[in-house]
């Protein structure tokens, strides 16, 4: 399998396709406004000691001091409960003493960012715990217990004597090689002893390390075996690609080319109509069928439809031909829109169970390929299958979009014919309530209109039962669903 992996950059985002025999099957966007600061390392200088909450103020050169409590402080003085049964803060901090922090929760609000100082660096399969003793974690997600005990022996026997870090091993180490393992031990090792390094001559407020941008982890974390090339649009971002594949993985430094071409990368590729695709509800199938991808907050729902396909021997073979292509666009679509969660996916009802075991052995094939966590169920009894999909960052949708002002998400809105009986509803009580002269309705033209022509009869017998006239008036700025009543 061959597999392509374009980098589009400006300087406002950067996005990353990964391109299989020709079709965008994942997207990454991270926008320069939304990078966080957890994750990151500064040289810090503590401003303020707070005995009465056993915190600390520290200044890592934002708007405001960052939060250090004595339970998050770590180090081979300390030990690492700190706080529990160890010394008070003011005995372990001093103000304007330098530190080594790093943010574990963004700011938010009024409130600063959180601090600790146990240093904890993520690779492709490992997180790296250099002040910890040394241990080996395994990821909670791993739940098999011999699972557990064979990937802790597989990277003890890797580790050098000696090893004084502590390891955690995510859930990607599962199917990850001892030679990808080892790539990863020796990249956190590198990184670890630069960050030392600079810290030994480093001012107060300084950034000693950042997690890599979206860029730098295309190399970290997306490539593999079958990638045969990285596009990017941006010299800058180019060179840099280069440098840190030069020091960190000098086996994809001739995989990195520089695309200079006139019409955009993402357009050249077909990239851009994808998100547009995307973003929509419906996915149209080459056969004539369709899908309907419903997110909602608890699970996502995919319906499956034959549409205006009647390609079949019968009907069975229809619909048989149909879940097959819809098993292999599912489970693109899983990876293009990032859906995480409950899945719950409506294969059109299959007779036979050959024919679904056919179709579930189809979807698990085409899942294969997507690198993030899954469990997948057969069919249930009202013939759904169900499935889980790990959710590793926010789904496409709800980074590119927001939700709707005017239907408040709901995809959906009042008739103009519902709107006129609620504002009739409303009329007759203000009526009752209100000694006014005149009433006049404000709403949106399409409601006028129909007050104008279908609902006009009903208009007239209110203004007669309530003995007051009633006007209309276009409000243009008004939604279908809004409309005031004013009392003259």
């Amino acid at each position: 399998m061959s597999e392509e992996i374009l980098v589009n950059v400006t300087p406002q985002e950067t996005r990353v396709a990964v391109i299989e025999h020709g079709v965008t099957q994942e997207l990454h966007i991270e926008r320069t406004s939304a990078r966080g600061l957890v994750g990151n390392i500064y040289m810090g200088k503590v401003v303020r000691v707070l005995p009465g909450m056993q915190s600390a103020f520290v200044d890592i050169a934002g708007n405001r001091a960052a939060f250090l409590h004595v339970a998050d402080i770590w180090g081979s003085r300390h030990g690492p409960h700190a706080g529990e049964s160890g010394p008070p803060i003011e005995r372990l901090l001093s103000e304007g003493e330098k530190l080594m922090v790093q943010v574990v929760k963004d700011p938010l609000g009024t409130k600063g960012a959180r601090l600790t100082t146990q240093v904890s660096i993520a690779g492709r399969f490992l997180v790296y715990l250099p002040q910890d003793d040394a241990h080996i974690g395994i990821s909670q997600r791993i739940e098999d217990q011999e699972e557990r005990a064979h990937l802790r022996d597989r990277l003890q026997h890797l580790l050098p004597a000696g090893e004084k870090g502590g390891f955690i091993m995510r859930t990607m180490a599962e199917t990850a090689s001892d030679a990808e393992l080892e790539s990863d031990l020796a990249y956190l090792r590198k990184l670890w002893a630069g960050i030392q390094e600079r810290a030994t001559t480093a001012a107060p407020l300084t950034l000693l390390y950042q997690d890599l941008h979206l860029g730098l982890r295309v190399l970290r974390d997306f490539v593999g075996d079958e990638t045969t090339r990285i596009v990017v649009d941006t010299e800058e971002v180019y060179r840099t690609m280069k440098g840190f594949a030069r020091d960190y993985t000098p086996a994809n430094v001739e995989r990195i080319s520089h695309y200079q071409g006139e019409r955009p990368l993402f357009e050249l590729y077909g990239v851009e109509d994808e998100i547009e695709k995307a973003l929509a509800r419906r996915v149209d199938l080459k056969s004539g069928g369709y899908l309907i991808i419903d997110q909602t907050e608890a699970l996502t729902t995919v319906d499956v439809n034959t549409g205006g396909f009647v390609g079949g021997r019968n009907f069975d073979d229809t619909i048989f031909k149909t879940n097959l292509e819809a098993a292999q666009v599912v489970a693109r679509q899983l990876r293009l829109r990032n859906l995480g969660g409950i899945i719950i996916i409506d294969f059109i009802d299959m007779d036979t169970e050959e024919h679904r075991n056919a179709v579930l052995n189809e979807f698990r094939k085409a899942l294969a390929r997507d690198r993030t966590r899954m469990t997948i169920n057969g069919f249930t009894q009202l013939g759904l299958v169900e499935m889980t999909r790990k959710r590793t960052r926010e789904s496409l949708a709800h980074v590119l979009c927001e939700p709707c002002p005017v239907c408040q998400a709901r995809g959906e809105l009042k008739t103009a014919q519902t709107v006129c009986y609620q504002i009739l509803r409303e009329l007759t009580r203000e009526a009752r309530q209100f000694n006014a002269r005149e009433f006049r309705i404000l709403a949106s033209q399409q409601v006028i209109d129909m007050f104008l022509d279908e609902e006009s009869q009903s208009l007239a017998m209110l203004s007669d039962a309530i003995g007051k006239p009633v006007s209309l008036l276009v409000e243009s700025l008004y939604t279908q669903e809004q409309f005031d009543i004013v009392l003259m």
